[in-house]
């Protein structure tokens, strides 16, 4: 159903995504609203197909809809609205969540995508909003409130200046916010204080490659550390099996075997990395379009003039260890297992994201070895 908003001048309407043509205009407004933002990627527009389509694992625990504003013809804005099972199994039935916002720089604008969303969410029974989600915590997550001036890493967003002031002024508030380190690769270094401490547990922690012999299980094994490992953190959602079975088909294209480590501890696996080249160097200049030559742009890019920098979109350590002086052992030696091959690869700098403000530890630990904040992404709520 359409929703009209009225001010002035001014006459917008919402209309929900329902076809094809929706989605299409859905998945394309973005790279029009910043076309003029020199950091702007634009995501291929077949993975963003992908990632709706309703096949998605993800849409077993979520239901959601998204529209888009209208002015006249001109699609000015879009937003979802989703509510996650698995969340409200987890954290109460009253909260509902919004995503993939994106406008004009116009409050009217904002305000009609707002609405539309918490109305929805409403009719689901939520009293209360976060976001954004893209489409779950475990996807990209919050709004860019800090770091314009450099592109997003693989699987990051992005954002205009504006969208921050405007959300506050519906009446959201900051709920938590997530961080971005970015640290170079030449530039690691462990203080001799961390070095002697990583010492003293040598003998019982034994870093190894994934082995891709045995990949399924290997994967379902990282699902099983990260959901115990961030299991008491703040909007947790754990991966289901189908999900990570999904993402463990992009890991095996995308990552070489050198980029991911599992950490044991007396021979049992008890952390994990992963670093993830930063494709969207790669596909900067594709515009979103793959077809009919932007694949063989790609393919060359990535053969020719691979990636520089790499981000670590996961990473865990398991609960038993977190508040033992293992836990940050374990996650300085699975940084330290990256330098070799990133130095190999030629890949001169990596992002670590997101890490939750409030999550002192991996911070100070990231900061004593030469990582600093980049880019702060913020997460709001409101009671509706």
């Amino acid at each position: 159903m359409d929703r009209p908003l009225s001010k002035g001048d001014v006459s917008l309407v919402t209309r929900p995504v329902l076809s094809k043509a929706d989605l299409d205009t859905f998945i394309r407004l973005p790279g029009k609203l910043h076309r003029n933002d020199p950091h702007w990627i634009e995501p291929l527009h077949l993975e963003r197909r992908e990632h709706l389509s309703s096949k998605s694992p993800v849409f077993a625990h979520l239901k959601w809809q998204a529209w888009i504003a209208w002015s006249g013809t001109d699609p000015v804005g879009r937003i979802t609205a989703q509510v996650d099972t698995l969340h409200r199994q987890l954290h109460g039935q009253d909260t509902g969540h919004f995503g993939m916002l994106e406008a004009v720089d116009d409050p009217a604008v904002f305000e009609i995508l707002m609405t539309t969303a918490e109305s929805w969410l409403l009719e689901q029974g939520a009293r209360r909003i976060t976001g954004p989600f893209n489409l779950t915590i475990n996807e990209e997550s919050g709004l860019l409130v800090e770091g314009f001036d450099r592109p997003p890493s693989a699987m990051m967003g992005h954002g205009l200046p504006y969208y921050g002031a405007r959300v506050e002024a519906l009446g959201y508030r900051p709920a938590k916010d997530l961080l971005a380190y970015w640290m170079l690769t030449d530039e690691l270094n462990f203080p001799p204080a961390l070095r002697r401490m990583m010492d003293r547990w040598h003998d019982r922690v034994r870093i190894r490659p994934l082995d891709r012999q045995h990949f399924q299980a290997e994967i379902q094994l990282l699902r099983d550390i990260f959901n115990d490992a961030w299991a008491k953190n703040w909007g947790f959602v754990p991966f289901t099996e189908a999900e990570f079975e999904e993402l463990g088909k992009n890991l095996k294209l995308l990552v070489p075997d050198d980029l991911i480590y599992i950490a044991e501890v007396d021979g049992e696996p008890s952390a994990f990395i992963v670093a993830l080249p930063n494709l969207n160097e790669a596909i900067a200049p594709l515009q979103g379009r793959l077809f009919p030559f932007g694949w063989l742009r790609l393919l060359w890019r990535l053969k020719v003039q691979p990636p520089r920098t790499a981000r670590v979109p996961l990473m865990g350590v398991r609960q038993t260890h977190q508040h033992s002086r293992l836990g940050p052992v374990l996650a300085l030696r699975l940084i330290e297992a990256l330098k070799p091959p990133f130095v190999k690869r030629g890949l001169e700098a990596l992002e670590m994201s997101w890490i939750l403000e409030s999550n002192s530890g991996m911070r100070n630990i990231l900061e004593h070895i030469g990582a600093y904040i980049y880019k702060r992404y913020r997460v709001y709520e409101k009671q509706i």
